[in-house]
């Protein structure tokens, strides 16, 4: 296995954790693809998602910026740290109505205390919707629940 290549079995264990969190079933909201420095998540739209003039909440898209960045950045931080978002820019380029969201997550840089990450929002035909960067603050002691039971990120 690459140094940098995810352990299946965290893949699957943190999906399952985080998929089940109360925010993420709130938005219906899915961490469908993780690897090293990067994520694929997707929210299926409904009318919960909808503002009401009928076009999907800014809110919705700034949470999937928020979380498909963290989870890009997550697998890298080690065990005993954590991460949380001390900075959001979204760039809002097209509304949404229905369909789907389908956001790409990546890590741009993760250093000892800070780490950048950018998303790309697109709808189910894969226009662009919006565009964000997020600067996480790397955390001692910071854990989802849960953690201390899942799999090593890398290895077999």
């Amino acid at each position: 296995m690459a140094e940098n290549q995810l352990n299946q079995k965290y893949r699957e264990a943190v999906a399952k954790v985080v998929n089940q969190s109360p925010y993420f079933s709130l938005l219906s909201m899915e961490i469908k693809g993780l690897e090293w420095g990067t994520s694929l998540l997707e929210i299926p739209l409904a009318e919960k998602h909808l503002q009401p003039f009928g076009f999907v909440h800014g809110g919705v898209i700034a949470s999937i910026v928020d979380a498909a960045t963290f989870w890009a950045v997550f697998p890298q931080v080690e065990n005993e740290m954590g991460l949380t978002t001390v900075e959001i820019k979204v760039n809002y380029l097209a509304p949404a109505k229905e369909g789907k969201l389908v956001a790409e997550g990546r890590c741009v840089k993760k250093g000892k205390t800070l780490a950048l990450g950018e998303a790309y929002i697109r709808n189910g035909e894969g226009n662009l919707v919006a565009h964000g960067t997020t600067t996480m603050m790397v955390v001692p002691d910071l854990h989802v629940p849960g953690y201390e039971n899942l799999p090593p990120s890398r290895g077999d």
